[in-house]
């Protein structure tokens, strides 16, 4: 696991090697969803990409982090050389964990304005509408980021709190569907593997496979990536990994 911290000249850096499971920090952790222009591994290690759209996100995190007392978190845009096709397979296979150790998680959600005022000049519950229509709410990925963390913190795109997982777990229960025990952090085993499936019913992923991938960690398994086997076959193999009797 490759992490982010702020040097002394307030640049970002990624630890040199990949930190072994008993050597973490503490860290925070960025849910998002990809747009234009993200920060990508070759980026950091080049010490470029302060002009791309996506370096906002790293600084975002960054400052909350730190405001967290935190020096080190994780961006998944940048923090996996996905050239690598070992390194990316233990990043996704071990992607649930790593957002379940992480000791803040912030949502950052573009397409939510907390800017918005009405006739009597209050904004509270303005965002509403949209953070109920909000993207980050159908990908694939952001499933496992809500469920994982014991805590998800949720941010306009001016970068406002609106909310944690606690204080909107009503809304969160009423947009996806998930149980609210679920969402508390009951384990994932005590409810049914058809019950899980339906919760990432409707979300998509970029590439077609990895509709398969984002649900290891919901179901506790791990297999190999095979990325051109299509949406078909891996969902085959996720599902026959998932009825496999337990050694």
């Amino acid at each position: 696991m490759r992490l982010l911290y702020y040097t002394s000249d307030g640049e970002f850096r990624l630890t040199e090697n990949s930190i072994g499971n008993d050597e973490v920090p503490d860290y925070g952790i960025l849910s998002h969803t990809w747009g234009e222009q993200e920060v990508t591994f070759d980026d950091l290690i080049n010490h470029r990409g302060e002009n791309k759209i996506g370096y906002s996100k790293l600084r975002f995190c960054g400052e909350k982090a730190k405001q967290n007392d935190l020096h080190h978190f994780w961006v998944d845009t940048c923090c996996i050389d996905k050239s690598s096709s070992a390194e990316l397979s233990e990043a996704i296979n071990s992607m649930f964990r790593w957002y379940q150790n992480a000791k803040r998680c912030y949502a950052y959600l573009p397409d939510v304005s907390s800017n918005t005022l009405g006739e009597d000049g209050e904004s509270l519950r303005r965002w509403k509408p949209a953070f109920r229509n909000s993207r980050w709410f159908t990908r694939g990925w952001t499933l496992q980021e809500l469920i994982a963390p014991a805590s998800v913190e949720f941010f306009s795109k001016e970068g406002e709190q609106l909310g944690d997982k606690q204080s909107l777990e009503e809304t969160l229960h009423e947009i996806t569907r998930i149980p609210i025990e679920a969402l508390r952090g009951s384990p994932l085993s005590n409810f049914s593997e058809a019950e899980r499936f339906l919760w990432a019913a409707g979300r998509k992923t970029k590439c077609e496979e990895d509709e398969a991938y984002c649900l290891f960690g919901i179901f506790g398994i791990h297999i190999s990536l095979i990325y051109g086997e299509g949406r078909l076959s891996a969902l085959k193999r996720l599902l026959n990994a998932v009825e496999e009797p337990a050694m």
